[in-house]
């Protein structure tokens, strides 16, 4: 198992825009980051830092998301996600991520990976998509 360092942190951007942004208010002056999209960059923020310490042929995937959607980002602002490890047992990795537009913080909470060897996910994957 490769060697995961506490404390180790990456950070990634994103500009939000109309592919991001929510629809459903109907007002365009009202169209924000969506929950999704953001829960979206806070996770792929931790699998980029974590990939760098895995073995050729590993991976994570994500499976507890707990995260606080504080503030809203309108079109056009840059938000900037942040991920640290805070806990290794194994093969789970805990995260604590947090989110900041340029004029606040939009989001905080925590996240969990599970290392996968994506050669033997996918054999489990398409096992389970076969026949009942």
């Amino acid at each position: 198992m490769a060697q995961i360092p506490i404390g180790s942190a990456r950070q990634q951007e994103l500009v939000v825009n109309d592919e991001v942004a929510i629809r459903f208010i109907g007002l365009e002056a009202a169209r924000v980051l969506s929950t999704p999209h953001l829960i979206m960059l806070l996770e792929m923020t931790c699998r980029n830092l974590l990939i760098d310490f895995l073995e050729p042929g590993h991976d994570s995937v994500g499976t507890i998301v707990e995260v606080r959607h504080l503030a809203a980002t309108p079109i056009g602002m840059r938000v900037t996600a942040r991920a640290e490890i805070v806990a290794v047992e194994g093969r789970r990795v805990d995260f604590r991520v947090e989110a900041h537009d340029e004029r606040e913080k939009v989001a905080e909470g925590a996240h969990q990976r599970f290392i996968v060897n994506v050669e033997r996910f996918a054999a489990r994957i398409q096992d389970k998509a076969g026949p009942a």
